[in-house]
């Protein structure tokens, strides 16, 4: 894996094979696509021009300027309008050149191989671990006890605080009051959530979530930011 950083922004190589599909056909498909975290927090991928499908583009003669990738051709996809930038050969940041970047939420559908991606292509530094735990975790709102378990599993991700994820049985089910919200994480699927009394989407669970994330399945947790959470007794900060 080669890295280049130019600014904020850095870029590798990729041996993974990537495609973006958009009504039902491959836009791109690749296994010389690159990572380039335009912001700190995730990687975008960068197809070379040739591995793109340029009858689906259309140029529109506009362009996007970013200070450190220089001026991006504008294309629509098909009917996706400003779906794709191609850098030319004036692009500062060299191993862009000759490269088209996809808008991710243009696109209907993102495999790295043949697993799907959801939200926005996976960092190669982001873990995630599951671990069994037999601390004692208990959740209070407004002083009620809604949850009290030593049948934690608790879930650490890079650069993110812990997240513990009880079992039902151990979670007073009766306070909690389906939202309707549902969210996405490409590392661990898509999670739905529940509101206890006044307090919004308190709690998630992902129900059929990604494989390396199976452990989790069913489990609900708790917004640690949002409510109180006492961990073998102590209060942990919000």
């Amino acid at each position: 894996m080669e890295t280049t950083n130019r600014g904020r922004v850095r870029v590798e190589t990729t041996a993974k094979r990537v495609r973006a599909y958009v009504d039902g056909r491959p836009v791109a498909d690749s296994t010389h696509a690159l990572l380039v975290w335009e912001s700190p927090h995730y990687p975008t991928y960068y197809f070379p021009a040739g591995d793109v499908d340029t009858d689906s583009l259309k140029a529109t003669g506009g362009t996007k300027h970013s200070p450190s990738r220089g001026d991006g051709l504008l294309h629509d996809v098909g009917e996706r309008r400003d779906a794709a930038l191609l850098y030319g050969d004036d692009a500062p940041l060299a191993e862009i050149r000759g490269h088209v970047r996809l808008d991710w939420d243009s696109m209907d559908n993102w495999f790295e191989e043949d697993e799907e991606v959801f939200v926005h292509a996976r960092d190669p530094y982001t873990r995630v671990d599951i671990l069994p735990s037999s601390r004692h975790i208990r959740v209070e709102v407004g002083g009620v006890t809604v949850a009290d378990s030593r049948h934690a599993r608790i879930l650490f991700e890079t650069g993110l605080r812990p997240r513990y994820y009880l079992p039902k049985t151990d979670v007073r089910l009766d306070l909690l009051t389906r939202s309707g919200t549902v969210t996405h994480c490409p590392y661990k699927g898509t999670a739905e959530y529940w509101s206890i009394g006044e307090g919004k989407d308190l709690v998630w669970s992902y129900p059929t979530p990604l494989p390396e994330s199976q452990k989790i399945a069913g489990l609900v947790s708790f917004y640690n930011e949002k409510l109180d959470i006492y961990v073998d007794g102590v209060l942990e900060q919000r």
